[in-house]
């Protein structure tokens, strides 16, 4: 999905001529810390709560000492980038520009954290692996055979290099939550579960339950 696939807030368009009382009373009225401000239609940049707290409330945002941050993403770039340049760097808010900077509308943060859940299949049934493995030993084709192996798909899969010890973190998402098999596939080929996400300490401590009240019944 692009970003220009995705819904814009209904966010002001700042001036350079606004005064930065009456921006920090917009961002309190739409919950924001950051607004984009245009200049004849085109991204003039960024503006935060944090610097705007620093100087006369008088000013406009054109006199304002601090040059504007330039954060903003392509309309036909991936969404991905754009939820990865705000969590970079702890914006409530994302400009979106065309291939000319001219000003196409923002996004919150919280709003492409939604898109993301969707992407990522969130709200789906289905349970979660997380493996380690050493780098050069990674096979995406084994691992999905071992899921196979147990009448399971794999629905999402990730990767995490952990540079320090040369080793990989995967994450598989599997479309079913009872994953014990699954597991005990992956110990007998020697991966490294870390740890997993599913029915199974449930199931567990249900049939650690059950096996207890019959040794009770039983005396």
């Amino acid at each position: 999905m692009l970003v220009k696939d995705l819904s814009f807030e209904a966010l002001p368009q700042l001036k350079l001529s606004d005064r930065v009382y009456q921006v920090l009373s917009l961002m309190q009225e739409h919950h924001v810390v950051d607004l984009a401000v245009t200049n004849e239609g085109k991204l003039a940049g960024l503006v935060n709560e944090n610097v705007l707290l620093d100087v006369d409330d008088e000013l406009s945002i054109g006199e304002m000492p601090q040059p504007l941050s330039n954060y903003s993403v392509k309309e036909d770039e991936h969404f991905l980038k754009a939820f990865a340049l705000a969590s970079a760097h702890h914006l409530s808010v994302v400009p979106v520009v065309d291939k000319e900077n001219n000003f196409m509308g923002a996004i919150e943060s919280g709003t492409l954290a939604e898109y993301v859940a969707d992407f990522l299949q969130l709200q789906d049934p289905g349970a979660l692996i997380v493996l380690e493995i050493d780098s050069n030993q990674y096979s995406f084709s084994e691992i999905t055979k071992i899921v196979e192996a147990n009448d399971a798909r794999i629905t999402q899969l990730n990767t995490r290099r952990i540079r320090e010890r040369s080793v990989l973190e995967v994450t598989i998402r599997i479309n079913k939550l009872e994953v014990s098999d699954i597991v005990s596939s992956f110990q007998r080929y020697d991966y490294l579960v870390k740890y997993y996400f599913g029915e199974e300490l449930y199931t567990n401590e249900l049939k650690e339950n059950y096996e207890n009240l019959m040794n009770y019944l039983n005396i």
